[in-house]
């Protein structure tokens, strides 16, 4: 498919839209431009499987405690899914998974990985708004580094919790608005290491937490937690921190 294929609603930003469907298998080169995914995703992953074991296990009967695949019969949506790195994860956990985005070549690509690992994933080429429009609703809603490419965002996280069941969960993760975050996200990452592609981001769009937090009760949610993650430049590692200033997650409940 094409990128003029693309669906389009209010939130989407068309450009930002057509850049991520030219990356094609890109996103599955762990140390080319999408490599940065991938080094982050073990924290993504661990941050909504503890988050889901903790407030879920109580009303899910669904939940184990086996090890493998902590997350079986939990249903999550990965809004914005791209190549599919995430949904891939937690797909391995257990979790039922519905990957939504809307440029069709990052749809192809993550269906056709998925299927060579052998994972069953429900993947659509359609917006955020448009399933939430057919009036499902997930357990637990992941949009992760995609709020800082849409427009409208306080809007979007609305639509978001639309998505969650009552008692569900809504993890996001996005870039704070700093001028760290300006010196480390755009001028380190697409500039001097390249780490992303040139024109990824624009610092505008960032987010700080405390206007995120406050989208979030707005939309009828609570804030349970939130965290940085943190580049070690020593060990060429990332991990979880109280440091929000640049790359970070939150984590809401939806109490009714």
């Amino acid at each position: 498919m094409s990128e003029h294929a693309a669906p389009h609603s209010a939130s989407v930003n068309p450009e930002d839209v057509a850049r991520f469907n030219r990356l094609g298998d890109l996103w599955w080169d762990k140390t080319g431009k999408m490599g940065i995914l991938h080094d982050i995703n073990p924290i993504r992953v661990t941050y909504i499987r503890d988050h889901v074991r903790r407030f879920l296990r109580g009303d899910m009967t669904a939940l184990n405690e086996s090890p493998e695949r902590p997350l079986e019969g939990v249903r999550i949506a990965d809004i914005g899914c791209g190549g599919g790195i995430l949904s891939e994860s937690l797909a391995e956990l257990g979790a039922q998974v519905t990957g939504v985005d809307p440029a069709p070549n990052n749809i192809a690509v993550a269906s056709r990985h998925a299927e060579k690992m052998g994972l069953a994933i429900d993947y659509r080429n359609v917006t955020a708004e448009a399933l939430a429009e057919t009036g499902e609703q997930f357990d637990a809603v992941a949009a992760l580094e995609v709020i800082e490419h849409v427009e409208g965002p306080s809007d979007f996280v609305a639509m978001l919790s639309r998505l969650v069941r009552p008692g569900g969960l809504l993890f996001l993760a996005t870039i704070d608005r700093t001028m760290k975050s300006y010196v480390f996200a755009i001028l380190g990452a697409e500039y001097v290491l390249g780490w992303v592609p040139k024109g990824t981001h624009d610092h505008d769009k960032f987010i700080r937490p405390d206007e995120l937090s406050g989208w979030v009760r707005k939309a009828g949610m609570r804030e349970i937690d939130r965290a940085g993650m943190s580049f070690q430049p020593l060990t060429r590692s990332w991990r979880k921190s109280h440091d929000t200033d640049v790359n970070y997650l939150m984590a809401a409940r939806k109490d009714r």
